[in-house]
């Protein structure tokens, strides 16, 4: 893939390391400024330097956005607080009484937010699984499809180029949260959707260090209004953690090939071993899920590991397991999770840039001590 910089299309690897690079003639610096001034100063009565108070913009804030929507394909790119404020900005644009269809399994996060709409009676979220299931609920009366493809945790894959012409017949709004595979492996923008949304505490920033959500537009419009709404509340990333996502981004090409690298390696491993009962993975990435024949082992089995560590969140450079059914999907009600699959047999890895011979080694040892 390519992306637009000062000399041309250059490939996508490149772009990420020269993020902010030449883009301060005074000093030259290589490395993006932290400009952590609150306000600016007017060069006299109605004019300005562009930067009026950093809620509203702000330079290093400015340079990472740029990069975002870039790296998507998009018009406009807005960096956030945390992921769910990204969901929340993206969802701030509908009216009340809106119909969203959405995917069935998703980010308990997600889902928890949905019920809170839900509850205070804005929206009507109505949930699909498969492509079918979308064509059937998607309707005139469908305001936003909001999809995740892979889903979290079961790995599940939907078209978003048949489910954009879905929406479309019916001039909803799609939108796709590309956390898990990032617009190195996916951009759903050239795929027919509005919106992308990211939880980047993930995979762009890559370094578990940083609380960041990002929200990329396909038109101007649409941007330039999640825009007004996001200086309106007021939940933008701060300039530091600006700085951090853009180091994070840096090395984003080398961190997603070496985290698919060691997910494949990881999977090929577990399809192999007696006490796994199925492994999820999409073929791509750096995220699988796997379930275990006997669950009650489970407690043990976390805690016999060395390397991984059992703790939530993903996408960052040390590996992660996490136990949904407590963590992550805790909110989601133990009937309607595990009427589609998400049991409390599963487990769901995130690998990092470990060595893939030791990832496999401690998986391999917190095995055996359970025979």
């Amino acid at each position: 893939m390519e992306n637009e910089s000062k000399t041309g299309k250059v490939q996508t690897d490149t772009f990420l390391a020269q993020i902010g690079n030449h883009q301060n003639p005074v000093t030259g610096s290589i490395n993006t400024p932290i400009y952590f001034s609150t306000t600016y100063e007017h060069p006299t009565l109605g004019e300005s330097t562009g930067y009026d108070y950093t809620r509203t913009k702000n330079p290093t804030r400015e340079v990472v956005e740029s990069a975002l929507a870039s790296l998507e394909n998009g018009a406009v790119g807005l960096a956030t607080s945390s992921g769910m404020s990204a969901v929340q900005l993206v969802f701030s644009q509908f009216s009340a009484g809106s119909q969203i269809v959405a995917s069935r399994d998703l980010y308990g996060g997600s889902y928890r937010y949905f019920k809170e709409l839900e509850k205070q009676g804005l929206y009507e979220f109505i949930y699909a699984d498969s492509e079918a299931d979308f064509e059937k609920e998607i309707t005139a009366k469908t305001a936003a499809v909001f999809i995740e493809t892979p889903t979290n945790p079961l790995m599940s894959e939907v078209s978003i180029e048949k489910i954009a012409r879905f929406t479309k017949q019916y001039q909803a709004q799609l939108i796709v949260d590309n956390t898990f595979y990032t617009p190195l492996i996916q951009r759903p923008l050239d795929m027919g959707a509005d919106i992308v949304v990211h939880s980047a505490t993930k995979y762009l920033g890559g370094h578990n260090d940083l609380l960041a959500g990002a929200v990329i537009a396909k038109s101007q419009e649409v941007g330039e209004q999640l825009a007004y709404s996001l200086n309106t509340t007021g939940a933008v990333l701060s300039p530091f953690d600006s700085w951090l996502l853009i180091r994070g981004m840096k090395t984003l090409a080398l961190r997603m090939q070496r985290h698919e690298e060691n997910a494949q390696a990881v999977v090929a491993y577990l399809k192999k071993n007696s006490q796994v009962k199925e492994v999820l993975y999409p073929e791509k990435g750096g995220m699988l899920s796997f379930k275990l024949k006997n669950q009650e082992s489970i407690k043990d089995f976390l805690r016999n590991l060395s390397l991984f560590t059992f703790a939530e969140s993903l996408g960052g450079i040390e590996s992660l397991i996490t136990y949904p059914t407590t963590q992550t999907h805790a909110d989601i009600p133990e009937k309607l999770r595990e009427s589609y699959g998400l049991t409390p047999d599963l487990l769901r890895v995130s690998t990092g840039i470990e060595a893939s011979e030791d990832l496999i080694a401690d998986l391999k040892q917190a095995f055996e001590k359970l025979k």
